[in-house]
């Protein structure tokens, strides 16, 4: 073993320099499935064992790391997709930096090494690190990892390498690629594309693309330094590598040397600890076996469509603060429409967009600025239309030949009906706020238009959407010039009404916006749900701190576990990431030392509850399926004292009455509230009262601050949160059972707290109310809202209890929509009634022409308030 470790030792050190190292190392331990990690020295996995150490960074082995899900990435359409056996799948990792401080590479006298040329892509995840996911064979590996170590690695777009780890793909990956690629056909990219316009770029704009070629993902080869096709110059190599080159032998003083052996030595540490079979030296397979290919004759690969990294690049102009508000709208329209998961959004500066090769790794351009746009910019951009690009305009002056910017001042910021024609020739009609200007004809060709359309419902149809397609590479621009990327509570709505038309057309504006997105190539299907996480149990009140552990240690069985019919809910201490959670089984954590949300704030929950018995023990998620099955098998058996809710900051499948859903992203306020109302009780005998306690109890605990009295939320019967008569922003649900002489009655209850689109929320109305009567009022908190909700109804129910129906009426006619309203019912062709109000039971009395007055139980109908109807509900 000695003779053998000092063999590798003079091999190593006066031998082959460090890629043959590394990539004898790979072949050699591959087959053993472990994981190969390029990384700097500070941050290498723990447990793994160092080969190579240069400069701070380190070539490691350690266990295997694997991905066996693919749901949170963005796959690359790569057709036909096999993993041979001699490739190595591996993740790169890379932080983002722009401008100025983006760092090159250390010595401009080494080769650079593009990290496009050395694999191909399967997947991205955007985020902080940028992930990709490539494969490559053992030798190209090996070069990528050298580069790492050296410095001299390029990935593209500003992206700094700071991690590369080989990866074992599961079968169940494997299968989600080939299917994708299957799904959808690859284009093959064309390896000489079309001179753009700027066909002779100036000599700094040259350096620029030398120093920071961004062409990533499918990019075709390049004519390189020293004429090389596709990288390296022809008369440079890795030392050791390429052209074979025999080391001087140099003093023991040499930093060099002296740098290579204390490598040397950990390499040949671990080759001792793998015992390592005897390396050949042969000179001979120098440029056969293990020199990389100068001039590779690559295969032609088969990328995504568009074979660009997934960035979307916003453009507003200036850096004057009104373009830095314009773009945090812009961000968050887009990131509200698209998978932030898949697509990233990125400033694209002024100086950027005139120097850097963004439209390599650029899937739309959104522009977005109000001036004009410089005479080169436009040219960039239109030769960036010319290779295929896709531009979205947004209440901007560009716009390209053969159509014209007009200004027309009295449509300016004024709210307008328009007339959106889509794809499929369905219309959608909505209310917008026009920019001010219209696009008509102008010098040059007529351009032919795309299906997308717009124009004002006004006499002169004013255009304000057009669709040009451009080119013959398939590029094409959507220009708008009404503000879908302007929220209605934007300082530019000036009126009431105006706040209330645009905010009754939210959901369309991002109707219309998708559709442009869309057909502009991105996907906007719905974002990935998010995982499941534990519960949490909390106790409001110190006092029943120990009653409820006491009660839990007797119910459990002997693996701390309650089941009912629907849920296992599995007690511990605390949570581990062993622990599965699925909807049907799920941990709940005791320990409340260990409880901490930037969601749920627990301290403003208890200073805001103060109830006798309602609300006290809390079951908290930050994302569950649905509150209402989380209380399911405690319910029964807790003591009512205790006051069970369950509380949740997500909800991926909140239910509404009959089949419907009840949309529950994060900023509403969603809980399940357990009562227990005794039969022979007013309540008891008035059950459907119950709903509209609750929808009450959350109106009255807004407008009961002071303050916050003409903040215009109503109940709508039977069991619904309006902003006035316009919008729903909330609503309850009930389910009942009774057992002996109790109702045990779950109530649940979700509405919009901070949460603006794609309706409206509880914080709107105080900012709109705020703007139009110059007053400072606070914006509100889910967990606020829900203490006090829960304080209203214990109120509520006791007053009920006390004084029957008549003591509850009066605060809830003074918040209802109804009074004297005329609908009709079942259609718009029957009868004709008026509103009277609620029954002894809570069932809505209307009055017909005939004098008769008819009860409609809300079990049975709904209350349709755009038609004016009530409704008889579907079996």
């Amino acid at each position: 073993m000695l003779i053998t470790l000092c063999y590798l030792y003079l091999w190593a050190r006066w031998g082959r320099g460090p890629a043959a190292l590394v990539r004898t190392t790979v072949q050699q331990l591959r087959a053993s499935r472990c994981s190969f990690t390029f990384c700097r020295a500070a941050a290498q996995p723990r447990g793994a064992r160092v080969c190579l150490n240069r400069g701070g960074r380190v070539f490691c082995v350690g266990e295997s790391q694997s991905i066996d899900d693919l749901n949170k990435w963005a796959l690359f359409l790569v057709s036909p997709f096999i993993l041979e056996a001699e490739h190595i799948a591996f993740v790169t990792e890379s932080i983002w930096v722009q401008g100025d401080t983006l760092q090159r590479p250390s010595s401009s006298s080494e080769t650079i090494v593009k990290w496009s040329d050395c694999c191909l892509p399967l997947a991205c995840r955007p985020g902080d690190p940028y992930q990709l996911i490539a494969k490559a064979s053992v030798d190209d590996f090996s070069k990528l990892g050298v580069a790492f170590l050296e410095d001299r690695l390029q990935v593209a777009n500003g992206l700094i390498p700071q991690k590369i780890v080989s990866v074992h793909l599961h079968d169940s990956a494997l299968k989600e690629l080939k299917d994708q690629a299957s799904d959808t056909p690859a284009q093959l990219l064309e390896p000489q594309p079309e001179p753009s316009v700027e066909s002779k770029p100036e000599l700094e704009a040259m350096e620029h693309v030398g120093r920071e070629d961004h062409q990533v993902l499918g990019s075709a080869p390049t004519q390189g330094q020293g004429g090389a096709l596709g990288g390296e110059p022809a008369g440079e190599s890795d030392r050791g590598v390429g052209s074979v080159e025999h080391c001087h032998l140099h003093l023991s003083s040499c930093h060099e040397c002296l740098e290579l052996e204390n490598s040397t030595i950990e390499s040949v540490k671990f080759a001792s600890a793998e015992n390592i079979p005897d390396l050949p030296y042969d000179y001979s397979s120098g440029l056969e076996g293990i020199a990389y290919d100068l001039c590779p004759k690559r295969e032609q690969r088969r990328v995504n469509l568009t074979g660009k990294a997934p960035n979307i690049l916003l453009y507003v102009g200036s850096d004057s603060q009104d373009a830095l508000d314009r773009l945090q709208q812009v961000r968050s329209a887009l990131a509200d429409c698209v998978d932030t998961n898949c697509y990233t959004l990125y400033h694209l500066p002024l100086e950027s967009a005139l120097r850097d090769p963004w439209p390599d790794n650029c899937l739309l351009v959104v522009i977005a600025t109000r001036e004009s746009v410089p005479e080169d910019l436009s040219r960039r951009f239109m030769a960036y239309l010319s290779q295929g690009g896709k531009v979205l305009g947004l209440s901007s002056p560009f716009t390209l030949a053969g159509f014209q910017v007009t200004r027309k001042a009295a449509l300016q910021d004024t709210v307008q009906s328009l007339v959106f024609c889509k794809a499929d020739w369905s219309q959608v009609r909505l209310s917008v706020l026009s920019s001010g200007c219209v696009y008509e004809g102008g010098p040059g060709e007529p351009l032919s238009l795309g299906k997308l359309q717009g124009h004002l419902d006004n006499k002169d149809e004013d255009r304000m959407i057009v669709q040009v397609p451009f080119g013959t590479r398939g590029g094409e621009a959507v220009l708008c010039q009404v503000h879908l990327e302007l929220p209605p509570s934007s300082p530019v709505v000036q009126t009431q009404e105006d706040f209330n038309l645009l905010k009754s057309s939210n959901f369309r504006r991002y109707e219309v916006l998708k559709e442009i997105l869309t057909t502009l190539g991105l996907s906007c299907d719905a974002k990935h749900v998010p995982a499941l996480t534990p519960l949490y149990l909390l106790s409001a009140a110190e006092e029943i701190r120990d009653p409820l552990m006491q009660w839990l240690g007797k119910h459990v069985d002997a693996e701390g576990v309650i089941k009912s019919s629907k849920l296992s809910l599995k007690f511990v201490s605390s949570y581990t990431f062993e622990i599965e959670i699925t909807p049907s089984a799920i941990p709940v954590v005791t320990d409340i030392e260990t409880f901490s949300s930037e969601n749920f704030n627990f301290e403003i929950y208890q200073q805001n509850l103060q109830t006798k018995k309602l609300g006290k023990v809390i079951l908290f998620a930050e994302v569950t399926t649905t509150t209402m099955s989380l209380l399911d098998g405690l319910m029964f058996e807790m003591p009512q004292e205790m006051g069970l809710i369950a509380i949740a900051v997500h909800q991926t499948q909140g239910k509404g009455r009959g089949r419907n859903a009840w949309l529950s992203p994060v900023g509403s306020a969603l809980s399940t509230l357990l009562v227990s109302i005794p039969l022979r009780s007013q309540l008891g005998q008035r059950i459907p009262f119950v709903q509209h306690l609750m929808s009450l109890a959350v109106v009255e605990a807004v407008r009961s601050i002071p303050g916050y009295q003409d903040i215009n939320l109503r109940v709508k019967w039977p069991n619904d949160i309006y902003y006035s008569d316009l919008m729903k922003l909330g609503g309850v649900l009930v389910n009942s059972t009774l057992m002996g002489e109790t109702f045990y009655i779950l109530i649940g209850c979700g509405f919009n707290v901070t949460n603006s689109n794609p309706t409206i929320c509880i914080n709107d109305l105080i900012t709109e109310y705020n703007k139009q009567h110059g007053a400072e009022l606070k914006p509100l908190r889910a967990d606020y809202l829900i203490a006090r909700s829960v304080t209203v109804l214990e109120k509520l129910i006791d007053t009920f209890q006390d004084e029957g129906p008549n003591g509850v009426l009066p605060l809830y006619y003074k918040y209802w929509l109804h009074s004297a309203q005329q609908v009709r019912l079942g259609s718009a062709e029957g009868p004709k009634v008026w509103i009277v109000g609620l029954d002894d039971s809570g069932f809505l009395l209307v009055h017909q022409e005939n004098g008769e007055v008819v009860t409609v139980h809300p079990d049975g109908n709904s209350f349709d308030m755009l038609g004016n109807l009530i409704i008889p509900k579907q079996p």
